[in-house]
């Protein structure tokens, strides 16, 4: 077969010319340009006996440029290079290149057996299965390696091509020795300084210049004591990081340029850009790449969907637990973070968003304002169910039905095996209700509703300060382009449609296309193709929405028939209504708790098929699809208690069944409210503290156990090179991929939504979110720092789709409450008589009033109780409804107070629901979006961007006049010696200086 050459590849200026113990590859400018250049094999075929043909010594002509394969070089074992001999463990093995980027993959040789050589010697293989050494025949330890399988030459040709294009763009690469028979395999990747500046430049990075900070000034006098005294007052919960300082201080940025270097204070060209910058560059680079070999696939993520790589992630810096004074980011976000210790502390946001990028530093300022804005409503709520306790001696409807003097005989729950019962019995159910169904809770409601609207407006402010702070303003263009990178699935599924339509020809042109004709993408994938995705999106959405109605009602089943089983029997039958309660609810929570995690999967299976081109697509249509189906599935038996339950039941003589002989299940005697906040409070601890401490703590160790108990049993191979302490590399490793922060976001909101929507029955809500994210907010720090690899630093300067869900929760939880409030409770029907049918002005009475009478000889036949033990003959039973008594004109029909309280609830839906939009565009207004001191320093900086400038191209052009005028001078002196009576000369010098002077002036 046709072999290739060795092929020159240059060594970039400033580069160590001392080769490092393992591979190292650089790329860089063209070898007419006189620079040193690298020896690489090319990539040769081998025979199937294993021999590889043609001259290796010499570059062929007509060399494809993605043909070099990249070289292993090795040291000798009589060279080793001792643990304590390295310097850092994120360099290359030359201890002064730094790792930006890690490339991962596993590899597998077939028919690989020991030779027999010379001892001692550890042989770096090259790509092609030659050696870069002489070959030693028979000696032991050398290693004859069979023909790869055809998956894995393939796969190792396009991980070649890949890492020559990457070294074309100037990259330098590091790499392992495969030298056993299988195994994982680590790419370090450096970039350089040109490589660094070039895509700052291009990335428009914004870098402090040589300007010093300058303090952003408060609005006044009295604004800054109040920030000074505050500042005092909070030292001791702030955390003892450099970054994290109130001082106000900020540097004036701007953006990158190789032709303005001389505005920048880079005294360490290393250290200029921080870890975080660099490998967001590699990341860049390595999306932008493509690969022939791989379909003219575009991207590292490409590479990875298709298991060419297994894993490509930026390193940590460092152990966050090592040992010693030494200190570095990581372990200092676990010392003064990610640990349960410092739990009172703020967040040290500016080092969050240093190390992990602006993304999750934006995520976790959301969080921290969140939790923070949850202590006054839990304040409030903590007030409003002391209220109710404190008043609940003085409710006159609850002594009403605990004093057994009234004797309201009140009508059977169910057929035949219930009998009578007084109202007393139910004391204990109506003292409870007044905790929550009090007048305090109409208040609580609207200032919930104000405080949704006045977080939001916080947020949207404080997301304004920090994208000041963080040079976030004016990232619109990057996030476009950030957004023009298609998707793996998207570039199969269009290279699918043009196999179908056209033949091989127009597959290979529109593989050459694929990245010149961005224009044309749009059109690629047309609705029609989309169209059976949506199909399926709609139908199966809306099959999962069905199932979760249907889960709800056979959990209705299973109470009704419960109950029904229970009161046949004497000994249950006065613990009924707790007993069937308790288990539904739990029951619920179980259920959506595995509901939660199908839904899951289902909506990432269902955004695929819908073939979203960019990964921002496919993220915000996962999220919409996710939150949908888990609104659904937490909320829909709270929806049933809050509004369905009771409202259907029927009237003695004339109920609703929902089997044969099963009616449907009603209210307790003090109303659905009470069972409302026990389901909302038990779905929403148990959600918590379920997912927190077995899905998110007990799930990841659990996940690596298993892979710790999976290494082990695997078969080991001897690596003389590898040294006994593991490198940051095989650390970083062995942690879980970070998937994203939909998880995150998702979990918060849904609390954000049991919160605001429901709390008029549930004023304690607030106090159990602000305990559980006070947990929450360690325990994912503690998972970012501790056990995920460090992900890719992404710029954004807001939340996204995340604050219109927020929005629109906001905006959904008034009119949920006002219905809570008018159709749930008794706040209303209290209301409506003591105006309107009280002779006093008072309750007294209001039981009685909302109690209707029925004939009991007008039972269904077959429907009596059995063996009654009532004290005494019952004629006429109580129901609570209003409807006419049995000797009107119209008996059972709805009476007067009905319509009453039905027209009084509306009206006070409608007023409730215009008076909180109201103050919440009222607040809306009064609070900007941009703080003045923000959008004050926004207009400053730009005029001191401008003098800055001025002053330094004054400074740079008198350094540069300097030598020309002394130069100038010296032959003006000579000339005047020389030439001393030529007049004019002597005249049109000063002109010349003169003009020099006036060009310096107007630059």
């Amino acid at each position: 077969m046709a072999t290739q050459g060795l092929r020159d590849l240059p060594l970039l200026p400033g580069s160590p010319r001392k080769l490092s113990p393992r591979s190292v590859v650089r790329g860089g400018q063209d070898p007419r340009n006189g620079q040193q250049y690298l020896k690489v094999p090319g990539l040769q075929f081998q025979s199937p006996q294993g021999s590889s043909s043609g001259d290796s010594g010499q570059a062929s002509s007509g060399e494809s440029p993605h043909t070099s394969s990249v070289i292993n070089n090795y040291l000798d074992a009589n060279e080793p290079v001792s643990s304590e001999a390295r310097l850092s463990r994120m360099h290359f093995h030359d201890n002064q290149r730094k790792v930006d980027y890690v490339l991962a993959y596993h590899y597998r040789k077939r028919g690989a057996h020991l030779g027999q050589g010379s001892p001692g010697h550890s042989l770096a293989v090259i790509s092609n299965g030659e050696t870069n050494k002489e070959h030693h025949a028979g000696g032991p330890g050398d290693i004859e390696l069979g023909p790869l399988d055809a998956l894995e030459e393939e796969r190792r040709e396009q991980r070649e091509e890949f890492e020559h294009n990457l070294m074309a763009a100037g990259l330098e690469l590091e790499k392992d020795l495969e030298s056993k028979s299988q195994g994982s395999i680590f790419v370090r990747i450096h970039a350089p300084w040109q490589v660094l500046t070039r895509e700052a430049e291009f990335l428009k990075i914004k870098v402090p210049t040589k300007k010093k900070m300058y303090e952003i000034k408060a609005g006044g006098s009295i604004a800054k004591k109040f920030n000074a005294i505050l500042q005092k007052l909070s030292s001791p919960l702030q955390p003892r990081v450099p970054e994290h300082s109130h001082n106000r201080m900020k540097n004036l940025s701007y953006p990158f340029s190789r032709e303005k270097m001389y505005l920048y204070n880079i005294q360490e060209k290393d250290t200029f850009f921080d870890n975080a910058t660099r490998s967001r560059i590699v990341h860049e680079i390595l999306k932008r790449t493509s690969c022939s070999r791989a379909n003219n696939t575009m991207g590292i993520n490409s590479l990875i969907a298709n298991n060419i790589y297994e894993a490509a992630y930026p390193l940590h810096d460092g152990e966050y637990d090592s040992p010693g004074d030494d200190m570095n980011d990581r372990k200092l976000l676990y010392q003064e973070w990610a640990r349960y210790g410092v739990f009172y502390k703020f967040q040290p946001i500016d080092l969050i968003r240093k190390y992990f990028g602006e993304k999750i530093g934006l995520y976790f300022a959301w969080l921290g304002l969140y939790t923070s804005f949850l202590i006054p409503s839990s304040v409030i709520g903590v007030i409003v169910f002391l209220y109710g306790c404190a008043t609940i001696e003085e409710d006159i409807p609850s002594k009403e039905m605990c004093d057994q003097q009234n004797a309201f005989t009140m009508c059977p729950l169910c057929d035949k095996s219930c009998d009578y019962w007084n109202l007393s019995s139910a004391c204990g159910t109506a003292r409870a209700s007044h905790l929550f169904d009090n007048p305090a809770t109409v208040v609580f409601s609207i200032f919930m509703a104000l405080w949704a609207t006045m977080f939001l407006e916080n947020w949207k402010r404080l997301q304004m300060r920090l994208g000041y702070f963080w040079d976030l303003t004016g990232i619109e263009e990057e996030e476009k382009h950030a957004q023009e990178h298609s998707r793996p699935e998207y570039e199969t599924k269009v290279r699918e449609k043009m196999l179908k339509e056209s033949d091989k020809s127009a597959v290979q042109k529109l593989e050459t296309n694929m990245t010149e004709n961005d224009e044309d993408d749009e059109d690629k994938l047309t609705w029609k193709d989309r169209f059976p995705g949506y199909l399926m999106n709609f139908a199966s959405i809306l099959f999962m929405i069905a199932l979760t109605f249907s889960i709800v009602f056979g959990v209705i089943v299973y109470r009704i028939t419960t109950a029904a089983a229970l009161s046949l029997n004497k000994a249950t039958r006065s613990n009924v209504r707790v007993t069937v309660t308790a288990t539904a609810v739990i029951i619920n929570l179980v259920v959506i708790l595995i509901l939660d995690e199908i839904y899951g999967v289902v909506a990432k299976w269902l955004t695929k098929i819908e073939v979203p081109k960019t990964e921002q697509t496919f993220e915000e249509r996962l999220i919409l699809k996710a939150f949908l189906l888990k609104f659904v599935n937490a909320y829909s038996p709270i929806f049933y208690v809050a509004f369905f339950k009771g409202r259907f039941v029927g009237r003695p003589g004339s109920y609703v069944y929902v089997f044969d002989g099963y009616r449907m299940e009603e209210c307790a005697p003090g109303g659905c409210l009470m069972e409302l906040c026990i389901q909302l409070s038990i779905i929403m601890l148990g959600k918590q503290l379920i997912q927190n401490n077995i899905f998110e703590i007990g799930v990841p160790k659990l996940k690596k156990l298993f892979r710790k108990l999976k290494d082990e049993t695997e078969p080991e191979e001897t690596d003389p090179d590898h040294s006994k302490r593991p490198e940051q590399w095989d650390l970083d490793y062995s942690l879980e991929p970070y998937t994203g922060l939909t998880p995150e976001y998702m979990e918060m909101i849904i609390q954000f939504g049991f919160v605001t929507l429901f709390v008029a029955s549930f004023p304690l809500a607030p106090v159990f979110a602000l305990l559980n994210n006070v947990i929450e907010v360690r325990l994912d720090a503690k998972k970012f720092v501790t056990e995920l690899r460090r992900p890719d630093a992404v710029r954004t300067k807001d939340i996204g789709i995340w604050f219109d869900i927020l929005s629109g929760i906001g905006k959904f939880s008034v009119i949920i409450n006002a219905f809570v409030i008018a159709v749930t409770s008794d706040f209303i029907p209290r209301l409506v008589y003591q105006y309107a049918y009280s002779h006093n002005g008072t309750l007294h009475g209001f039981v009685n009033h909302t109690l209707s009478f029925f004939n009991v000889s007008q039972l269904k036949e077959g429907t009596q109780p059995e063996n009654s033990h009532f004290d005494q003959e019952v004629q006429f039973c109580r129901f609570k409804d209003y409807r006419e008594p049995p000797w009107a004109p119209n008996p059972y029909e709805f009476s007067k107070q009905y319509w009453s309280v039905l027209s009084a609830r509306l009206a006070f839906v409608i007023i409730f629901q215009n008076l909180v939009m109201f103050l919440s565009v009222l607040v809306d207004w009064m609070i900007p979006d941009i703080p003045t001191d923000i959008s004050d320093q926004i207009k400053k900086e730009k005029s001191l961007l401008v003098d800055f400038f001025l002053k330094e191209e004054h400074e740079k052009l008198k350094l540069s006049d300097e030598p020309a005028q002394r130069s100038q001078g010296g032959g003006d002196r000579s000339r005047r010696s020389r030439a001393a009576s030529s007049a004019p000369s002597s005249r049109s010098q000063p002109g010349s200086i003169a003009s020099s002077g006036s060009q310096h002036t107007n630059v």
